[in-house]
Formats: C-alpha cells, sequence, structure tokens
C-alpha cells in the first residue's frame, strides 16, 4: 500500500518552523514604528487594494464612473475619500463648476428657465436691476392733496363772499339773512374740509406709503441664484439616502399661496448634487435601489442632462419644471457589498453595471490578501498611520486643556476618567509600536484570514491598536509590547466572539462531564468557528459529536436538529464513505442506520467541516474503539481524502487553552499554512506520530503544556491519531463486525420465521 506522505512532505512541515524567523527578517526594515515614514500620496495610504489602487488612478485621468465591491471595513470608503483628495489636486480647478446657475421665470407660473452665467457677467446684470427696481421705488410723487385743498379753499372763499353780501343785502331785504347764514355755514364746513385734507396730507406723508406692494411684480421677475461656485467648493457631494429630491432637485413648498402673494417658482426651485456636484459618493448602493432611484440615475449618466421637475404629489410646486435642462456630468462613486452586485446584474440586464463599465470600472475589494515582503510593509505602514491618527484626535480632543494647564491637569482629569491612580509622569501622548507588537498585528491579521493570507478588514483592527495604545499609556510605557496587543486582541472580540467565549466556558465543563461520564466511544470533539458578518473576525469553539451506527434494514443518516443544508449533505457523504469502504473490503452487505449528534448546538450547524469528525465518531461507534477526546479534528471528508476548511487558526486557538485540557488537535495536511501564525512568539518544535507529520507548540513556559498539531491527508490519519489505529487493522475490525451484524440478522430472521410458522404439531398415538 503507498504512503500517504513523501520524503519533500516532511521538509515543509519543518519549514513552517521558519516562519517567525522570516516574519521577523520582513519587518526588519524598522526598529519601531517611529522609522517609519507615511506616503505623501493619499492613495498610497490604503492597503492591501493595489489593484483598486491602480483602477482609481486610470479612472481619475478618464473621469470615468466606480463601483468598489466588498466586505465592509476593506477600505471603500477611505479610497473614495482618497480618489477625491487626488482629483482635487491633479484637475480639481478643472472639474469645480466656473459658471453660476441662474433660475428666471419661465412661460407661466409653473415654469422655469435655468441658465449658466460667468459670475463677474451675472453680478454686473444683477447691480444694474438692484439699481433700476430701487429707481422704480424711489420713482413716486411726495404724497399731496393740493389740488383738493385749492378747490375746497377756492369754494370756501365764495361762500364766505356770498354771506358777506347777503348780509349786506339783508339790511334792506331781510329774508336775505337767511342765504347769508347758510353760505356762512357752507364757508365754515369748507374750511373745516380743507384742515382735514392737510391732517391727512400731513399723515400720510410721515407714515409713507407701502412702496413695496407696488413693485412686488418686479421683484418676481428678478432672477435667482441657485448655485454659486465661490461659495461651494465640496468637490464631492455624499449622499446618504439618494432619491430624486437630494440627487435632481426640485421646488419648495410656497408659503404665500392666496391673496395675490403667490411666490413664483423660480424662486423656490433648488438643486441637487447631480447640478453641483462634480464627484458623487454613494456610500452604500443598496440605500440606492430601495428608495427607487436606479432608473433615474441610468438616465442621467446616459443623458448626461435632465428637467428640474416637482414632486408627483398634489402639493405646492408639483406642477413646476424647468423650459431647459440642467447639466448633470456627474462622476459617480459607489460602494456595495456582493448582495447588492448579484442584484445589479440581474436588474435589466446589468444596465447600471453597464453604465459604470463605459467609462469606469468594476472594482472587487480584496478581503485578504497573500503574505508577502511587500504586504507586510503595507501592515506596518497601516500600524503607524493609525498611530497619527491617534495622536490628532489628542491634539484635537486635549490640546487646549495642555497649552493652558499642562499633563498634570491631563493627569488629573484622566484619573476621573478611568477611576483609579495613573503614574506621575503619565502623558497622554500616542506611543510607538514595537516591532514586536506589529508582529503581533499581523499575526492577528494572519489568523483572521486563511491560506497563507492577511485579512483585508482593517476597521476592526483599528480599535485594537487604539486599545493597545491605551494600555501602554496608562502603564506609562514608552513604546506598544506584544502584551499590550493581546490584551487588546481580548478585549475587542465581536459580538459572536463574545458569546462563543460563554459558548467555550459551557463547552469546557460539558466536555469534562462527558469524559467522566463515557467509555469516549462514538464520542469526538469537532472544531466549528463562528463568523462575525460586521467585523469579519472569526471565533473558534469546540463542537462535541456523537454518533452510533446500528444495523438493520434501513440503510440510511438522520442528523436531528438545526442542520444547514451543507451540513446534511457532509452527513450524506460520511455514509456513502463508510459504505464505500465496507464494499472495498468485502464486507458482507448489511444495512445500517447511523445517528448523528452535534451536542447542544442549540443553534445549529452549517457547513461541511465536521464531517471528518462525524466519520471518526462513526468508526468509532461501529468497531466500538474509544476516540482520544483530548485532540480535537476538523476538515471535509471527500472519499477517503481531507479537503480543506476555513478558520482553521481561530479553531485551534480555541482548544488551546490549558484549562480546556486538550492536547492536540488534527487538521488537513492543505491547512497547514493557517498553523504559522501560532508559532509567531510561540516556543515550537517538529514532531512525528507514525507517518504523520506534526507541530508542537508549547503554551508555558520552560517548554511546558505541549500542543501537538498533525496535518493529516486522509481519514485514515486521523484514526491513527485518535483511535491509534492504522487502516489494516480498521478495515479488519470492521468486516468482523459486518460479519456478526449479519450473523445476528439472519438469526434473528430465523427466529422470526420459526414464530411465524408456530410449534409441530404431535402426531397421533397409534
Amino acid at each position: 500500500m503507498a504512503a500517504d506522505y513523501r520524503a519533500g512532505d516532511y521538509a515543509w512541515i519543518r519549514e513552517l518552523l521558519d516562519y517567525p524567523r522570516t516574519l521577523e527578517e520582513r519587518l526588519r526594515f524598522f526598529d519601531d514604528t517611529a522609522s517609519i515614514v507615511i506616503p505623501p500620496d493619499p492613495i498610497e495610504r490604503v492597503i492591501f487594494q493595489d489593484r483598486a489602487k491602480m483602477a482609481i488612478r486610470k479612472i481619475a485621468q478618464n473621469r470615468g464612473h466606480i463601483l468598489m465591491v466588498g466586505r465592509p471595513g476593506t477600505g471603500k470608503s477611505m479610497l473614495a475619500e482618497m480618489f477625491k483628495e487626488v482629483l482635487d489636486r491633479s484637475v480639481g480647478d478643472i472639474l469645480r463648476p466656473q459658471e453660476l446657475i441662474v433660475a428666471f421665470p419661465g412661460k407661466d407660473r409653473n415654469h422655469v428657465r435655468m441658465a449658466y452665467e460667468a459670475p463677474e457677467t451675472f453680478d454686473r446684470v444683477m447691480e444694474a436691476l438692484r439699481t433700476a427696481l430701487e429707481a422704480a421705488q424711489n420713482s413716486s410723487e411726495e404724497f399731496s392733496l393740493e389740488p383738493e385743498i385749492r378747490s375746497v379753499r377756492r369754494l370756501g372763499w365764495g361762500l364766505a363772499g356770498a354771506a358777506v353780501l347777503a348780509g349786506a343785502a339783508g339790511l334792506f331785504f331781510p329774508p336775505l339773512l337767511l342765504a347769508a347764514g347758510l353760505a356762512g355755514m357752507g364757508a365754515i364746513f369748507m374750511r373745516m374740509q380743507e384742515n382735514s385734507h392737510r391732517a391727512q396730507e400731513k399723515i400720510q406723508r410721515e407714515s409713507g406709503p407701502g412702496m413695496r406692494n407696488d413693485v412686488k411684480h418686479l421683484h418676481d421677475l428678478m432672477p435667482e441664484v441657485l448655485f454659486d461656485p465661490r461659495q461651494e467648493r465640496e468637490l464631492m457631494a455624499r449622499v446618504s439616502e439618494p432619491s430624486a429630491r437630494n440627487m435632481k432637485g426640485g421646488f419648495r413648498h410656497d408659503p404665500y399661496q392666496s391673496g395675490n402673494l403667490h411666490t413664483p417658482c423660480h424662486k423656490r426651485a433648488y438643486l441637487g448634487a447631480h447640478a453641483t456636484a462634480p464627484v458623487i459618493y454613494v456610500d452604500e448602493l443598496k440605500t440606492l435601489v430601495k428608495m427607487g432611484y436606479m432608473a433615474e440615475l441610468l438616465e442621467i449618466m446616459q443623458n448626461k442632462r435632465y428637467i428640474l421637475e416637482g414632486g408627483r404629489n398634489g402639493g405646492s410646486g408639483a406642477a413646476d419644471r424647468s423650459e431647459n435642462p440642467l447639466r448633470a456630468e456627474n462622476i459617480i462613486v459607489a460602494c456595495c457589498n456582493h448582495d447588492t452586485l448579484a442584484y445589479l446584474q440581474q436588474e435589466g440586464d446589468g444596465a447600471f453595471l453597464s453604465r459604470i463599465e463605459d467609462k469606469g470600472e468594476v472594482i472587487d475589494m480584496e478581503s485578504a490578501v497573500p503574505e508577502t515582503p511587500e504586504t507586510i510593509r503595507q501592515a506596518a505602514q497601516y500600524v503607524k498611520q493609525e498611530i497619527v491618527n491617534l495622536g490628532r484626535e489628542f491634539r484635537r480632543n486635549w490640546g487646549a486643556v495642555i497649552r493652558r494647564e499642562g499633563y498634570e491637569s491631563v493627569r488629573r482629569r484622566s484619573e476621573h476618567i478611568f477611576g483609579k491612580p495613573l503614574p506621575a509622569d503619565f502623558r497622554l501622548q500616542e506611543r510607538e509600536f514595537s516591532r514586536s507588537a506589529v508582529m503581533e498585528i499581523v499575526k492577528e491579521l494572519r489568523c483572521r484570514a486563511a491560506d497563507g493570507k492577511l485579512s483585508g478588514i482593517l476597521r476592526p483592527i483599528n480599535g485594537i491598536v487604539k486599545s493597545a495604545e491605551f494600555a501602554a499609556i496608562l502603564e506609562n510605557s514608552p513604546q506598544v509590547e506584544p502584551v499590550h496587543v493581546r490584551r487588546a486582541i481580548e478585549e475587542h472580540l465581536s459580538l459572536e466572539g463574545s458569546l462563543s467565549r460563554e459558548i467555550g466556558e459551557h463547552k469546557k465543563y460539558l466536555k469534562k462531564y462527558i469524559t467522566s461520564m463515557t467509555d469516549s466511544i462514538g464520542y469526538v470533539v469537532g472544531l466549528a468557528v463562528v463568523h462575525s458578518p460586521s467585523s469579519g473576525q472569526m471565533v473558534g469553539q469546540p463542537l462535541p459529536i456523537h454518533c452510533q451506527i446500528t444495523a438493520g434494514s434501513a440503510d440510511k443518516v438522520v442528523a436531528p436538529g438545526k442542520m444547514g443544508e451543507i451540513a446534511k449533505a457532509a452527513a450524506q457523504n460520511v455514509r456513502a464513505s463508510i459504505k464505500k469502504v465496507l464494499k472495498a473490503i468485502g464486507a458482507p452487505a448489511v444495512g445500517y442506520e447511523m445517528h448523528v449528534e452535534y451536542i447542544q448546538a442549540h443553534g445549529g450547524v452549517e457547513g461541511d467541516s465536521a464531517s471528518v469528525a462525524m466519520d471518526i465518531a462513526l468508526i468509532s461507534d461501529f468497531i466500538q474503539q474509544p476516540v482520544n477526546q483530548r485532540f480535537g479534528v476538523t476538515g471535509s471528508l471527500t472519499g477517503d481524502i481531507i479537503l480543506a476548511v476555513g478558520g482553521v487558526t481561530e479553531k485551534i486557538r480555541s482548544i488551546m487553552d490549558p484549562g480546556l485540557g486538550m492536547e492536540g488537535a488534527c487538521i488537513p495536511w492543505l491547512n497547514k499554512h493557517d498553523v504559522e501564525p501560532l508559532l509567531v512568539n510561540a516556543e515550537a518544535e517538529y514532531t512525528q506520530q507514525g507517518e504523520i507529520p506534526g507541530i508542537r507548540i508549547y503554551r508555558a513556559p520552560g517548554r511546558r503544556e505541549p500542543f501537538d498539531i498533525y496535518f493529516c491527508k486522509t481519514k485514515y490519519n486521523v484514526y491513527k491519531i485518535l483511535m491509534g489505529l492504522d487502516r489494516e487493522a480498521v478495515e479488519t475490525r470492521m468486516i468482523e463486525r459486518s460479519r456478526k451484524d449479519l450473523e445476528f440478522l439472519n438469526a434473528a430472521a430465523d427466529e422470526a420465521g420459526h414464530l411465524r410458522s408456530g410449534p409441530p404439531s404431535t402426531p397421533p398415538p397409534p
């Protein structure tokens, strides 16, 4: 029988032990982060996204559109901000609008005309219009009732003269005295009327007439400036909820809808991002889809112009619209996750993606990158950038206190914040990372990825760097050391990680209980991982599994509980693998019912990484061989071969706590590089059991608490580690069990037939 391992395989495992030295060599370009220089080019401050950065440079040259697709925390928003800075430095003066956007009255009260004007020209026109309007306001004559006063005065003097003449004639003809009296009374009334006119004239002159209303129609004809490039200098507009109102603009509500005080529509118009911003950044494209703005955006991207329209309801401004279009030559920068990308590929046969790719590019952000000298350098640069950002925050938040009161005041105030005394020489200043501390950050990036890669989801790492900084600051340590980083990692568990830690404590006691109460036949410790969708962090946890295999007519596998489709398919694959072995070794054909139980996995199980563990537990019960429960196992079983699975580093870390009582793990050969980050700042050596290579890691100083990790290619390698049996011994015992089961079933069938036929009848006596 051919061996599973070749001579080169053992050399590869030994090479894994060189990883810490290799990593340190790659970080040899600095002693601490004080010597790391941050690139002046803003795009180069985004790490791990070389392909995206090159695409952005080409798009900036061509002024195309960008769609960045990737998981949260991979740097999409930061790249968009850097893209804006590059455009601002290079062609910002060209991209920024140079003309005013002015609204004029249209053909009727519901229409408006748009015009693009040079600011200086429009200022001269507006100054002339304001001068003419002011002249119109001041052109009215002073209020006067002089014509009425003269006519009343003349009539009054005439009546007074008539009264005098009638009075003189009345001396000779007495009836004329009555006429003289009436004429005198009329003269007095006219005098009173004259005084009334003079008083009215004085009141009107002192109070002044309402001249504004007199020229309201002229005010309504004045143009309205909707956008002034001298006041609005932002190159990029961030839109969180894209809709017709904030992307295109519209018309405000008219506060004066009655009494002949209507506000003309050109004075109620306002513009959105399309008309005012050269670059539009949509942070989450899913919101644009939900808001139903996709169809309008596609039309504007195609035509590069649009008509300004009012709302779709029946309120004020619903019927308002512009007579001529507005320009919309925007650069669209959008971000989304992969679920939104799947929708965009189907919506309109990918019309939006087609618009993007016309002059731009769809960029797939890297969630993990290979570990190379360049990516290691970028990781160190990233740590330095976060240190600089933290120092900037300190100066912004505490700079005034430091200048006014000194560091002693900062220490007293910080003691109130943290609730404990701080060193007398406490300084609220950022600390540089030592090289070994940066190695811990690289180790964490490796642990959160797989297959020798570094995780590109950096947002959760920001918190780890800051927490490590605070740990060093509170201890007044000159630098951030590995112990500070490890402490920060423990503190910065995701929600799923915190729950997993609690579950792990429960599983610790559960495993001890099972070990003490059973003979370990059919029991195995699988390894699972909990994935956080928000942070990208993976947290491993032990997964106890119990399996039974029973001879009978039913030939099936039963796996109750909340199992996903992939986990159910994995159970079926394990059944097929066992049946294949039974057939290959010539075991009698017997039906078997296989039961798989994930012990207290109340949240359900999904994935195929427990298929090797299921196979081990079933074979253990089948041949009645105990399993070493001090070893965990993970891997995807395909026939007899074990394939790679995800989260292996975190799975191993979950059982390395000495308090759990675990002594090692069996992992797929293809996951051998996932062990490398566990070797950083730890003692380790090569080990081997039979032909199976492994690495022994010491969990305590003084080469104490050894933990063995074996790299298995086939399930028979795992049999050797966990049950101490080689392939021949397992197959021999499987044949013996099958024969016993067949004999048992035949005997049971004979006895059942005997019972059905009844006891033999007694012959009559002769």
